[in-house]
């Protein structure tokens, strides 16, 4: 598309931030557990400096409802670094196969 402007009376091209891409077909999330009784709840913290007392936090509320809820703690190994991009890759794997939900913590 072509633009004239005003006061200069020249003209710039504008680009559509549209692209042609592989059509890739949509998936939802994974069902969220009906109940969190007796299930294991990943608490994923990125490792920022207020993470991990937000999940704190989350764990004791979460432990006050949910008696016989579990919690298992997993900590980023780069901070603001998707974790399968990182040395910790198989870690991050086996803990998530080990858990039934997570709460994940992106905090400053």
């Amino acid at each position: 598309m072509n633009v004239q402007t005003s006061r200069s009376g020249g003209s710039f091209e504008v680009l559509s931030p549209w692209a042609d891409v592989d059509p890739v077909a949509l998936r939802g999330i994974t069902p969220r557990p009906k109940d969190l009784a007796g299930r294991k709840i990943g608490l994923f913290s990125n490792g920022k400096r207020a993470a991990a007392l937000t999940l704190t936090a989350v764990e004791a509320r979460l432990k006050e409802k949910v008696p016989s809820a579990e919690t298992s703690w997993y900590t980023s190994t780069k901070v603001n670094t998707p974790e399968i991009l990182t040395e910790g890759k198989a870690r991050f794997e086996a803990w998530v196969k080990g858990v039934d939900a997570v709460v994940l913590s992106v905090a400053d």
